[in-house]
């Protein structure tokens, strides 16, 4: 693996996006290979200078957490080894440990967040008006402090160069009909408090 990682170069495969962090190609019909590169995103901006090994730690910590979740959850990770996306030793250099490959799936117009802390927008939020994702929080609350119970607070999915837009669970059920909001939310907030008590 390359120390520093801006922008991945595979020539074997089509490029599809290249997204804040992450670049996607196409393998075949019902296969993707995500690459998630050294970029640093802050704010919904890409910055100019990477962070080296970013993108294989996000990988890692990622990985780990699809082993440990996928029996709340099926995710996306596919069956195929990177040799057999990638069987030039030269492109699988590039992007090893930093690249999965994926069953190729319809994304949700919505990001399922769950905070169990009162930060970034959601802290901003609060101090605007006492709620987070039309969730009335008790007053007096600091920041980066614990909340008694986590919250899900989703948001709308933003590209490159916009900004992600929090959203209340009625705008996430507009755009996702009930019943896939409902288990969104459900699942979400399993996979935190499983996750999170896990961490303690």
């Amino acid at each position: 693996m390359q120390d520093v990682l801006y922008e991945s170069d595979l020539r074997s495969l089509p490029l599809l996006a290249r997204g804040k962090v992450r670049d996607i190609y196409a393998v075949d019909d019902a296969h993707l290979l995500i690459v998630t590169s050294d970029r640093l995103s802050a704010f919904d901006v890409v910055l100019p200078d990477p962070i080296p090994g970013k993108g294989a730690v996000l990988t890692a910590v990622s990985n780990f957490w699809f082993e440990r979740t996928r029996a709340l959850v099926p995710n996306h990770l596919a069956e195929l080894s990177l040799a057999e996306v990638l069987p030039d030793a030269r492109e699988r250099a590039q992007v090893a440990g930093r690249a999965i490959v994926v069953r190729k799936l319809r994304a949700l117009p919505v990001e399922a967040i769950v905070r169990g802390y009162l930060i970034g927008s959601g802290w901003k939020d609060y101090q605007a008006g006492g709620t987070v994702c039309g969730i009335t929080l008790p007053a007096g609350l600091r920041m980066a402090q614990r909340l008694p119970e986590a919250i899900f607070t989703p948001s709308t999915k933003a590209e490159v160069g916009a900004h992600d837009e929090n959203i209340d669970f009625v705008r996430a059920r507009d755009l996702l009909g009930a019943d896939v909001a409902v288990r969104m939310r459900e699942l979400s907030l399993r996979i935190y408090s499983e996750a999170a008590a896990f961490a303690r």
